[in-house]
């Protein structure tokens, strides 16, 4: 979990990105008025994707802070639950209780799991009214054929903002920093075959007798089973028909609860040996949000450290040995003046992907529920916050705000 603290203009206008000032630590869920807090039932929840917790929390805490004392039923706050504990991220079966009178569920880790916990997850009832556990869920990768349809009884995807998908690798590494689309449906598909003298998924095999640790095997690692960037860059953007672990990765026979969380660079995995101190592996390849890695690199304390200057006050910097690469020539980011690095906008369109709100279905004319809409719609809360979106490593869109 990450915080960055704004000035909120009146009437919930863009926020201005300040310096951090000290302040005590506040408890997952983010509020701006409590160090710790247990949402109430008309409160509103939102669960999912690791991608965009951090820039969610931060939503949360400008939209509460423009909502100020009015909270009631009428004036809801809105709350962002993390993927996983911050001070846990392999804390994959933690339960936790969403909001008053919900019953104990596991928090949900990955935009799969939030889109499940939905429709699953129940409801609880204030003053005789009856409200969702989970409002809506954040998600990292576009609808799926096995999501509920897009009509009545179903979930609409809200898109919010764009973002874009590379792979990422150690300082020491082995691996180009310019591969192509062909280069990764390879590597991540075990499918190098063998070739220039090497045998196959080696470096070698792949780009020729001059390659770097030609005779090493590639280790291509994906992150837990149910994350959006795990299903978008398997699925969509390589165009593979399962998103399992890769079967030549060091990962290959991991269990659930034992994968990589997405984007964080930690893990043993990505070290040789699979030592948690280990010299970092030459020959890992692992998909990044590149908003995410931003967001982390420029705005997160190192772990371990407290939080100085414009630093975030919750998590840390979880890239760990990760740095990220282009794909066939185009750099994964761009820097703007003084400010942080965003994605760039030209990067390939295959890796490039929009970031969303998955919501019930409804019968409004954009099929956001009405009391979502506020905060979520094109003119929406969520849609305003420009300067935040962009502080945190991400693209705004004309889209945002639409359904589908």
């Amino acid at each position: 979990m990450r915080f960055l603290k704004t000035l909120v203009a009146a009437g919930g206008a863009a926020a201005v990105v300040t310096a951090l000032v000290a302040a005590p630590a506040l408890a997952d869920p983010i509020n701006s008025h409590k160090a710790k807090v247990t949402p109430a039932a008309y409160d509103i929840v939102s669960v999912g994707s690791e991608s965009i917790y951090a820039i969610s929390d931060q939503m949360a805490w400008n939209y509460n802070k423009s909502v100020g004392k009015k909270h009631s039923a009428k004036h809801p706050y809105y709350y962002s639950w993390d993927a996983v504990p911050y001070a846990n991220q392999n804390n994959t079966m933690q339960k936790v209780v969403l909001k008053a009178g919900c019953k104990k569920n596991v928090r949900p880790d990955g935009s799969s799991a939030g889109i499940t916990a939905l429709s699953t997850y129940g409801s609880t009832k204030y003053k005789g009214k009856t409200y969702p556990c989970v409002n809506f869920a954040r998600s990292s990768r576009p609808r799926k054929s096995t999501d509920p349809a897009f009509g009545p009884g179903g979930d609409a995807f809200v898109t919010l903002w764009r973002d874009a998908v590379t792979y990422s690798t150690t300082s020491n590494s082995n691996v180009p920093n310019n591969l192509t689309l062909a280069q990764l449906k390879e590597i991540f598909g075990c499918s190098i075959p063998a070739a220039n003298g090497f045998p196959a998924n080696t470096w070698g095999a792949l780009l020729g007798k001059s390659a770097k640790g030609a005779s090493d095997a590639t280790d291509p690692i994906v992150p837990q089973a149910g994350s959006g960037t795990l299903s978008f860059w398997m699925e969509t953007a390589l165009g593979f028909s399962t998103d399992t672990e890769p079967t030549c990765g060091t990962a290959a026979n991991l269990t659930t609860s034992q994968q990589p969380e997405e984007n964080e660079g930690l893990s043993q995995y990505f070290r040789d040996g699979n030592k948690p101190k280990g010299t970092p592996n030459p020959n890992v390849i692992y998909p990044f949000s590149i908003g995410a890695w931003v967001a982390q690199q420029y705005h997160d304390a190192k772990c371990g450290k407290k939080p100085k200057g414009s630093e975030n006050m919750f998590g840390c910097n979880e890239n760990g040995v990760l740095r990220l690469n282009g794909i066939s020539g185009t750099a994964p980011t761009v820097k703007k003046g003084k400010a942080s690095p965003v994605t760039n906008p030209k990067f390939p369109s295959t890796f490039d992907r929009f970031l969303y709100a998955v919501v019930p279905y409804a019968s409004t004319s954009n099929h956001i529920p009405a009391y979502l809409n506020g905060l979520l719609g094109h003119k929406g809360f969520f849609c305003k916050q420009t300067k935040v979106v962009l502080a945190y490593g991400f693209e705004t869109t004309p889209f945002c705000g639409s359904t589908s």
